[in-house]
């Protein structure tokens, strides 16, 4: 088996030919992947449903399974994904400022590919075809470390990209699968910082406390997500009930679902009934304080521990607060700066959240379920950093680059 530095050399050559090629032929390379995608879709299903299989015989918790899951419906969408990518502006060039100096230089800032991108991620098959996207489109190569349990989704899935590429004369090097899954092989990848310009970890908690502690390259990290949902004495009531629906239901193990509703107490009296009735028609646990308790009968007694948790499962926890500062200070106290949300008709309110708070995303009068590189019109997104690096929040494109100075002279010297 080729050796990890060998594979990741390998793929740095291959970046710098996509870094060369024009955006037509990107764009044209990504639909020919989506392409690929779609014609082996059946051996694409029949590799997932092996890797479901194996996890369902090891016990593996249901948010873990709904992570790994495909049907033909997500893997067309994994493939329709590609197809808008393909169709999205190329950052690759773009001159961000343009401006001369009294002696005459010009001086640009201009977009380049970062170069090689590590992905180490578990559970999520679609990632591979995603974070190919991403970086093929921004010109960097890509080296993808997927988990045991996604194995053979993810190999099948890289097969039918990597034919894409060679049919169009790129090196297939260019977009690397890590088939060692040794943990040494996966710390040997984190030490190449002469290699690698940045690793990506999609996944668990542990999982990326572990690449970031680890890691001599630079990391995008995302430990959690603790998503709050504020509902303000002067929010529509129905608005806040559908947006907390759709937040904590639609789709619980997404890193962008509600985990904790924080209700003003003057409304909380008639909001929390109907919000309990619906959320456990739907099959929600409810941990509240005392307050909550007192409105609302069954409700768990929660803990500090039930305020910081991501549960990733149909649980949330609620509490009555008295005021906006008191919603704010709350949130601040148990961000992990991922998405905050606040329901209200008084737009005064909806500053003052928005400005008191540092999250990568901070939303009024709409779902946490938007906190995602495709809603928010990025494409198909790499990853979500609540690390304020180079990008905060959902990373599309335009975080797959860096800015360089591009200066322009006519014989200008400076002594």
């Amino acid at each position: 088996m080729t050796d990890i530095k060998t594979l990741a050399l390998q793929c740095r050559d291959a970046s710098q030919v996509l870094a060369r090629l024009s955006s037509a032929a990107r764009r044209d390379l990504l639909v020919s992947m989506a392409a690929a995608l779609d014609a082996d879709a059946d051996a694409i299903l029949a590799a997932n449903a092996r890797d479901l299989l194996a996890a369902r015989d090891k016990g593996v918790g249901a948010a873990m399974l709904d992570r790994l899951a495909l049907d033909p419906q997500r893997l067309a969408g994994v493939a329709d994904a590609l197809r808008e990518v393909a169709a999205l502006p190329d950052p690759v060039g773009e001159v961000t400022r343009d401006y001369a100096r009294p002696n005459g230089i010009r001086v640009q800032k201009v977009r380049v590919p970062l170069g090689v991108i590590a992905m180490i991620y578990e559970a999520r098959p679609n990632v591979t075809a995603d974070a190919a996207a991403l970086c093929i489109k921004a010109g960097n190569g890509v080296i993808l470390r997927g988990g045991s349990e996604a194995i053979h989704s993810n190999t099948a899935i890289a097969a039918a990209l990597r034919r894409a590429l060679r049919e169009a004369g790129i090196p297939a090097a260019a977009l690397t699968l890590v088939e060692d899954l040794r943990r040494e092989t996966m710390l040997e990848l984190l030490q190449l910082n002469d290699v690698i310009d940045l690793a990506i970890p999609r996944g668990g908690e542990g999982l990326i406390r572990f690449v970031a502690e680890h890691a001599r390259v630079p990391v995008i990290k995302h430990y959690k997500g603790v998503c709050h949902l504020y509902v303000d004495d002067s929010a529509d009531q129905q608005l806040a009930l559908d947006l907390l629906v759709d937040g904590k239901v639609s789709r619980p193990a997404a890193c962008n679902s509600l985990e904790t509703l924080l209700v003003h107490a003057d409304i909380a009296p008639r909001f929390l009934p109907m919000a309990a009735d619906a959320l456990r028609a739907r099959g929600v646990e409810l941990r509240g304080d005392a307050a909550t308790q007192a409105l609302v009968a069954g409700v768990v007694p929660a803990d500090e521990a039930d305020y910081a948790a991501e549960y990733l499962d149909l649980i949330l926890a609620v509490r009555v607060v008295d005021s906006l500062e008191t919603a704010i200070a709350h949130i601040q106290r148990h961000t992990s700066d991922h998405t905050e949300v606040i329901a209200t008709g008084d737009p005064t309110h909806a500053e003052a959240f928005v400005h008191a708070l540092r999250s990568a995303v901070v939303m009024v009068n709409a779902s946490s379920r938007f906190s995602d590189g495709g809603e928010l019109g990025l494409g198909a997104e790499i990853g979500i950093s609540t690390t304020r690096l180079h990008s905060y929040g959902p990373m599309g494109l335009e975080a797959l680059t860096v800015e360089r100075f591009v200066v322009r002279g006519e014989g200008q010297v400076r002594g």
